[in-house]
């Protein structure tokens, strides 16, 4: 067969777990496209059809079933409506022959059949994955045979690991490597990504195409950012951050050189993780069926960090924002919660909880500590009842630092169904505030953030201000006694940050901590606070991950543990 160049569409989507209706319309509906724009071969996302990650779904045999019957309809779908000549490259849950077990597979479908299939070889069981567990390895590297050129595949950890299918397909001759993912985000993994693309590429002699899913799913969020990259290093296209999207890339005919296609541009680092957050929280919101949130608007940085994501994700007028106030409010916070709700045009209510506190108060006569809880308490319960009432997402607003330290109220300012700062340590959450209202100023309005569903890039309700600067810059605190402030129990968070950023991301000990330069005095502080809060981490509601190492998914201490070195 006479080699020809191939045109390839890189169909990046936002998929849904266990949706095989609504994933393989996706499939049908960018393969349209593609075959509009003349592509050859379609590629979709890891696991495209059943969505990512399907965890212990992947042991229902009726499942796999079902799965299976997707794509084989699909591929008859494909070829009845006139597209059975584009290879069309799907992620699917397959079933190993002699143990029956699940497998990670990708399939081709092409002329109205499942053309051909690969499992995936590495299983990831460190950090969010859990993949050794669930799947059964393949054992075959594979390559395609399209218009006389020969495409080798892979499946998203096959790629990060020495050896195995890639050094298979090293020896094979291949014209170009190809490989599907489903690749969490996480700050700063993009340019991880492109130097381990750029050196299998060089390993294999051949461009390297990476097709990677979008969109949030439970507390993990996919960023996209799909790319093909040459066997020198060059990048030859780069699709954009946190949409969907159909880009094209060709592989020249033998002989010519590759040229450069579409090149997204970069995010800088503070957009980024503001964007994850967004559509971490706009795609749990759309995947568990809630159209609106609610949350407590205390005037602090937390809440009102939070509620501006909230904006940006569905809509100011589908955020509804509670002023609780006691009799340790002050006018500051009460006035900065108004301004902050009028920015956003959110729904403001005020619910005084003083009578409701004077009422627990006449029976139960709590002093201190469990007073100061009782507040929060009462604040979670008005908080869920607007919930139940209205069928809204509850938010919870507490940072990393917090959670980190305990500095929170179990059934008070941890109740929710989301928690979408939860990775942010509180240094980012201003940091991350400023640069809101810096993008306001820029134009950005409320709902402008380019997410999925915001592909066309609206830049929403104009916002001179979206989070009051009374808000950024006053001392934080819960105001649950009289002068309180977060530094009365906390170290500064400039300095508690650094050791939580070694002690939690960095895995370092005591003596790791002593050895960085931080004191005695704070290093016993913050592991004391940190190892004994874990009871209370393992009850919060879950979050976006954003940091190499999140509370939840990624990091576990014993509940109960005595080691402090």
């Amino acid at each position: 067969m006479k080699t020809k160049a191939i045109r390839f569409a890189l169909a990046q989507i936002d998929t849904c777990v266990g949706d095989l209706e609504g994933n393989a319309g996706k499939v049908m509906e960018y393969s349209r496209r593609a075959a509009v724009d003349d592509a050859d071969v379609v590629v979709f996302p890891e696991m495209t059809l059943t969505g990512y990650p399907i965890e212990d779904l992947a042991f229902r045999a009726t499942f796999r079933r079902a799965a299976w019957n997707t794509a084989d309809r699909l591929a008859r779908e494909l070829d009845e409506e006139g597209l059975g000549r584009l290879y069309v490259v799907v992620g699917t849950v397959g079933t190993e022959h002699g143990s029956s077990l699940p497998q990670n597979r990708l399939v081709v479908l092409h002329k109205g059949v499942v053309w051909a299939g690969y499992d995936k070889h590495f299983l990831p069981n460190y950090g969010v994955f859990d993949e050794f567990r669930i799947f059964s390895p393949g054992t075959r590297s594979m390559v395609l045979e399209v218009r006389g050129r020969r495409i080798g595949v892979a499946i998203c950890e096959d790629i990060w690991q020495d050896g195995g299918p890639v050094a298979d397909l090293a020896e094979r001759g291949i014209d170009v490597l190809l490989t599907i993912n489903g690749s969490p985000y996480e700050e700063g993994k993009g340019s991880t990504r492109v130097d381990l693309g750029s050196r299998r590429a060089a390993e294999v002699d051949a461009p390297l195409i990476y097709l990677n899913q979008v969109g949030g799913q439970d507390d993990l969020v996919f960023d996209g950012g799909s790319f093909v990259i040459d066997r020198d290093g060059t990048l030859l296209e780069r699709s954009p951050r946190f949409v969907e999207d159909l880009s094209y890339w060709t592989l020249p005919e033998p002989g010519s050189a590759s040229r450069v296609s579409t090149l997204a541009a970069e995010l800088d680092a503070d957009k980024e993780v503001y964007t994850a957050c967004v559509l971490g929280l706009k795609d749990y919101m759309a995947k568990n069926g809630f159209s609106g949130v609610v949350l407590g608007l205390s005037g602090g940085i937390d809440s009102a960090l939070v509620a501006a994501m909230a904006a940006d994700a569905c809509g100011g007028d589908h955020v509804w924002g509670v002023s609780m106030p006691s009799m340790y409010s002050s006018d500051g916070s009460k006035d900065d919660a108004a301004d902050l709700a009028r920015n956003l045009g959110a729904h403001y209510d005020v619910q005084p909880i003083e009578p409701l506190f004077d009422a627990y108060q006449g029976q139960l006569g709590l002093e201190g500590v469990a007073a100061e809880n009782l507040q929060a308490r009462i604040r979670g319960v008005i908080v869920m009842a607007y919930s139940n009432s209205k069928g809204l997402l509850a938010l919870a607003t507490g940072n990393k630092s917090e959670l980190a330290c305990g500095y929170s109220t179990i059934y008070g300012d941890a109740v929710g169904g989301y928690a979408p700062i939860k990775d942010l340590l509180k240094t980012r959450v201003w940091q991350l505030a400023r640069w809101r209202n810096e993008a306001a100023k820029q134009g950005v309005g409320i709902g402008g953030i380019v997410v999925v569903g915001n592909e066309s890039g609206s830049r929403g309700v104009p916002c001179d201000e979206v989070i009051p600067v009374n808000s950024i810059i006053k001392p934080p605190s819960a105001e649950l006694r009289p002068g309180q402030k977060d530094s009365d129990s906390l170290p500064e968070y400039d300095l508690l940050d650094k050791v939580l950023a070694a002690y939690i991301e960095h895995a370092h000990g005591r003596a790791d901590l002593l050895a960085d330069g931080f004191d005695e005095e704070t290093v016993d502080t913050v592991m004391r606070l940190v190892d004994r809060a874990e009871w209370k981490r393992r009850q919060y509601p879950l979050g976006p991950k954003v940091t190499s190492l999140a509370f939840g998914r990624d990091r576990r201490l014993p509940i109960t543990s005595r080691f402090r070195e």
